[in-house]
């Protein structure tokens, strides 16, 4: 048996007994003491197997559906100063976000109040907590796209950039992008977000950097769902005379995912800014 499929086995168990019980601490506390924090990476497996078997659950038995959200949304609500970075108790807040994702993915009188959380969520001081929001909304995208493409519009086109990171982590993940509307709905949204930077005068934030690392690597991931007007697009950002907006091209143009499949498109670029 893998580790994941343990940690589901375990999961889906101290889930049932919470559902029969009402009690949640023997959960809490298998969460905590798996979650590998403090230390430099936190138990992604858990948490894939908590989302998912929550997700099962709701599926299998709607009656359930309540007690579940109000258990990830309890989770999702630990605050930085009770559970700060890297305490193991970040673990809970991770796993509330991700669950939230995962029910409102199948659950679509959940998916306005999940967007709801993972927009509150997006600009929480702790990274690991706004990845936890990406994920949920790749969740959310796969099932309910119809309802979050406008709403990430909206973070798009007027929210904080942390709101705007969470909305391109979020949609540049490839198995979303096999999906041409989807593809084309990703490039749409990283035009928005780079006139934004382009035109911005405040730019020495922390949340603007987390930003501008985000779109070093999505946009890549964009471009080889859509090379050809992809690499047209690099090739325009490329000419602009913008420090942020060339570094963000050149951080793009090192990806393997571009380097490896297109080297002559890559390097016509890179000799282009030099």
């Amino acid at each position: 048996m893998t580790r994941k499929e343990t940690h589901v086995r375990e999961v889906a168990r101290l889930l049932t007994g919470l559902l029969s019980s009402g009690d949640a601490g023997s959960l809490l506390a298998y969460l905590i003491a798996e979650s590998r924090l403090p230390g430099p990476r936190a138990n992604l497996e858990l948490a894939a197997a908590f989302a998912g078997t929550v997700q099962e659950f709701a599926v299998a038995d709607p009656g359930d559906l309540r007690i579940l959200w109000n258990l990830c949304v309890e989770l999702a609500c630990v605050s930085p100063e009770d559970a700060p970075t890297g305490d193991p108790h970040e673990f809970l807040g991770f796993c509330g976000v991700r669950g939230i994702g995962a029910i409102g993915s199948v659950s679509p009188g959940c998916v306005e109040a999940a967007l709801t959380h993972l927009a509150e969520a997006s600009v929480d001081p702790r990274w690991r907590i706004r990845e936890a929001v990406a994920m949920g909304l790749q969740d959310l995208l796969s099932r309910q796209r119809d309802t979050v493409v406008p709403e990430l519009e909206g973070w798009v086109e007027g929210g904080s950039w942390l709101a705007m990171r969470a909305a391109v982590a979020g949609i540049a993940e490839p198995d979303l992008l096999a999906e041409p509307d989807l593809a084309e709905t990703a490039l749409r949204f990283h035009r928005k977000i780079l006139i934004r930077v382009y035109t911005a005068k405040e730019r020495q934030s922390e949340a603007f950097r987390t930003l501008r690392k985000a779109l070093g690597y999505t946009l890549s991931v964009v471009v080889v769902a859509l090379p050809a007007i992809g690499f047209e697009y690099l090739r325009q950002l490329a000419t602009l005379d913008d420090q942020d907006i060339r570094w963000i091209v050149r951080e793009n143009l090192k990806k393997n995912r571009l380097e490896k499949q297109y080297p002559e498109t890559v390097q016509h670029i890179r000799a282009q800014m030099a």
